[in-house]
């Protein structure tokens, strides 16, 4: 942890008085001419929290390495792309998957250096509704933050449960290939996904540091079953010949929708979509990592930039060795990374090869519950969530928000019920995730580009990381305008998808209207702090309060 306590520090009658400008903040305080204040010590961890409006309530026992660990959990690489097969293969086969994943993944990149340089300058939970309240134009601030916050809380809140609704389905499904004569049923299914809701809930509760360990575990089974994989479907191959010929890989765009092929290949890139995310886990995680405005920045890039990489050697091997993608799409097991794993590796060993993704995807699940708790506390420590006193509190003991993790899993449990009512009801909970997790993190960027000016502070990482900022801010440049119209257009081929994701925000939307707009002004300044000088309100009051005082 950094110790370098008189960075930012300037004495006010007895008081130490923090500085954002000097420790490289873009803060909430900065253009009401604001500063926190401290009667005590602090290290530069804490300091820069307090810069940006909060008090220091969590153990910041992450390195960046355990911060990148959860993050890559939740990417998930195998099991994502094991979960979203049907939309690459299926829409426009191999060669659409293919370069479907390199322009769409290589596009994602002007979000991830975008999302890494947010971090950089405010490394805090709240993470993308905070960035939008700063930089958002005067007096939108309320609404953006309203807007983003509560897509980023459906995004995160619907993960727990796609994912393990997603877990629960593969185990079954290996329990049907093990045993032809099972036939699963709907309520095996859900009491399976009940059951891995009670176990990552036990160990989500847990201190930061257990959290810690448990993720390194599951970044190293993810990598080594990843690794496995792309060796051993194309050496154990029944099939004769082995591999797929370069023109089926390379250039043979078969369409497998009702659209043009051109919108096929377009739609393909929802599989990237889903599969390149959780890299802002590090974001919410900030407030419990050492050195968060260095650590988080460098742990965001590194997953996208390994789910780019990855993601691209594993399509690879797909693309090379299914001989039947209609089998793989729409076979026995309702599971496309079951059917492909039978028919390249034979029932024994694509079982086996299945029960190896199956553990990569359980962490998955541990990772996406992780971060969704970390998301609704940062939104409940400002009052936009009902219930926010609950949800907001830290276990004394583990000093994590416990009751955080236990709403996010209660709120997947309820949503799992869809299951009984049909698959393209449970499924539309993949549909809102996706969308809501994507506009939450492309609007802080679309405002910092064209609205925030001068307002946006780039943090430490611009000195440490010079050549992946440069990288970034080239990209960014070029491919943050198309990004967000192919983004735009690939979802507008799926009517439904927005149509879901407008139904869900309905209530949100419709409650800030009727009643939060008068009193939720953004994130909730908690800590002590001078207005030109002059002591400001009490901890708990909002900017927009402090700004008609003064």
């Amino acid at each position: 942890m950094t110790t370098d306590t008189d960075m930012g520090i300037a004495s006010t009658g007895g008081k130490q008085t923090i500085d954002e400008t000097i420790l490289g903040v873009t803060s909430i305080f900065t253009k009401h001419g604001e500063h926190p204040v401290l009667d005590r010590a602090a290290d530069t961890d804490e300091e820069v929290l307090l810069a940006l409006g909060y008090k220091q309530e969590f153990k910041r026992d992450l390195t960046w390495l355990e911060s990148f660990s959860v993050s890559f959990s939740v990417l998930g690489l195998l099991p994502s792309i094991a979960s979203t097969l049907g939309y690459n293969l299926g829409y426009s086969g191999q060669a659409g998957s293919i370069w479907g994943w390199l322009v769409a993944g290589i596009l994602l990149q002007s979000v991830v250096f975008g999302m890494a340089e947010l971090c950089s300058s405010m490394p805090t939970a709240g993470g993308l509704y905070y960035a939008s309240a700063v930089l958002a134009p005067e007096g939108w601030g309320p609404f953006a933050s309203w807007c983003v916050g509560w897509s980023n809380f459906l995004g995160f809140t619907t993960g727990p449960c796609s994912v393990n609704y997603a877990l629960a389905a593969m185990i079954l499904a290996a329990a049907e290939i093990s045993n032809p004569g099972y036939s699963p049923q709907t309520w095996h299914l859900y009491l399976t996904f009940l059951l891995l809701l009670v176990i990552q809930g036990f160990l989500a509760m847990r201190s930061t540091k257990f959290l810690g360990y448990v993720n390194i575990i599951g970044t190293i089974a993810n990598m080594l079953v990843l690794v496995i994989f792309i060796i051993w479907l194309p050496v154990g191959s029944i099939n004769k010949p082995k591999f797929n010929n370069n023109k089926t890989v390379w250039t043979d765009i078969q369409n497998g929708t009702e659209w043009p092929t051109g919108w096929a290949f377009i739609m393909g890139f929802l599989s990237v979509i889903w599969t390149i995310s959780g890299y802002d886990t590090p974001f919410h995680l900030s407030e419990e990592c050492s050195n968060a405005n260095i650590a988080g920045p460098r742990a965001i890039v590194l997953t996208g930039q390994l789910g780019l990489y990855l993601g691209f050697a594993i399509m690879l091997v797909i693309a090379y060795t299914v001989q039947d993608v209609t089998d793989v799409v729409a076979g026995a097991y309702s599971q496309p990374m079951a059917s492909l794993c039978v028919q390249v590796l034979g029932k024994k060993s694509g079982l086996a090869m299945f029960a190896l993704n199956i553990v990569a995807q359980f962490f998955v699940g541990h990772g996406c519950t992780v971060a969704s708790s970390r998301v609704v506390f940062a939104y409940s420590r400002d009052g936009a969530i009902p219930g926010s006193r609950w949800w907001s509190q830290v276990n004394s003991k583990t000093r994590t928000p416990v009751n955080s993790v236990w709403f996010v899993l209660t709120l997947g449990a309820l949503l799992g019920l869809l299951m009984f009512a049909s698959p393209v009801a449970i499924g539309a909970v993949f549909s809102i995730g996706a969308i809501a997790q994507n506009i939450a993190f492309v609007s802080p960027l679309a405002l910092k580009l064209f609205f925030a000016g001068e307002k946006f502070r780039p943090g430490k990482p611009d000195a440490h990381m010079g050549f992946h900022w440069k990288l970034k801010a080239n990209i960014e440049s070029r491919a943050m305008e198309p990004w967000s119209m192919v983004e735009t257009f690939g979802y507008s081929c799926r009517g439904l998808v927005a149509s879901h994701y407008s139904r869900a925000l309905f209530l949100p939307y419709l409650w800030r209207n009727l009643d939060a707009r008068k009193w939720f002004k953004g994130p909730r300044v908690n800590v002590e702090h001078y207005i030109y000088g002059v002591p400001g309100e009490t901890p708990g009051d909002n900017m927009d309060k402090v700004t008609k005082e003064s």
